[in-house]
């Protein structure tokens, strides 16, 4: 059989009426489902993103524990520490600190003050060093870099670090400026061992004179997918599929009818619709 008369069977069993209207109502119901996938995707990001809100407010409420037990300098810094609540011992480095601009806090524009914690290790380890978000100021000046001399105990978050951009930008009136809290970047200078995020101070004893903002503990980025409702979505996506596989199964079913109304075979109706013989 040639491949003009297979494709005329196939256009004529399409073209029927009643195989007209099932194909209207395939499609409309194809088109629900993608709609209803659509939804549940939708649900999906919501629903992640609720769940991923309150693991924050679970942590950022959870009594603080000591820093050592959840990350050492060094390591490398995951996910599931982003707003983990810490504490920590060590000595402020004066003489270690940057500003960061273009920070917001409650629709302003400001400057983050990170400081260099020097945290002492046991077992005779070398100290290590700790970036210390202090807090967020709208103008700095020489006094918000002032910090205790002398041990301090911090409380606060842990945060991930921001990816590296800029260098240093030195001779910054108040202090050096950099575009990034970036621990890989800091080792350049203050030297290592470093730890691999940020520490976003909340309490400090004893207190500094400095009037400085909290920045709040770090948000965690990208809740995820609920799984539920991605399975939904792919549920209803399969169903839209298999409406339009029902319909073109009725048609070959059709052509089949016509063939055999004729005396032909019927064998290689599905190779066909590609075209061959």
């Amino acid at each position: 059989m040639h491949a003009s008369a297979g494709f005329s069977d196939w256009l004529r069993a399409a073209t029927r009426p009643r195989l007209i209207g099932i194909f209207v109502l395939l499609v409309a119901g194809a088109l629900l489902c993608i709609r209803l996938g659509a939804w549940q995707l939708d649900r999906a990001q919501i629903r992640g993103d609720q769940a991923a809100a309150v693991e924050a407010a679970e942590r950022e409420s959870a009594p603080p524990v000591p820093m050592e037990t959840v990350v050492a300098p060094q390591t490398p810094f995951t996910q599931t520490m982003v707003g983990q609540r810490v504490t920590v011992t060590g000595t402020y480095l004066p003489e270690d600190q940057f500003l960061v601009p273009d920070r917001e806090l409650d629709g302003q524009t400001g400057y983050l003050v990170v400081t260099a914690l020097r945290v002492e290790a046991g077992d005779g380890a070398a100290p290590a060093i700790l970036p210390v978000v202090r807090g967020w100021v709208s103008e700095p000046d020489a006094a918000h870099l002032d910090v205790p001399s002398g041990p301090v105990e911090l409380t606060g978050y842990l945060g991930g670090p921001d990816p590296a951009q800029a260098g240093i930008a030195v001779g910054a009136a108040t202090g050096d400026e950099i575009e990034a809290v970036s621990p890989a970047a800091l080792a350049n200078v203050w030297g290592t061992p470093i730890f691999s995020g940020q520490f976003v101070l909340e309490v400090q004893e004893p207190a500094a004179g400095a009037d400085l903002r909290p920045y709040g503990a770090p948000v965690i980025e990208g809740g995820g997918l609920n799984i539920q409702n991605l399975a939904y979505a792919a549920e209803w996506w399969i169903f839209g599929g298999f409406a339009l596989v029902l319909w073109w199964r009725m048609v070959r079913d059709e052509v089949r009818h016509l063939r055999a109304e004729r005396g032909e075979s019927p064998a290689g109706t599905e190779s066909e619709v590609i075209g061959t013989t």
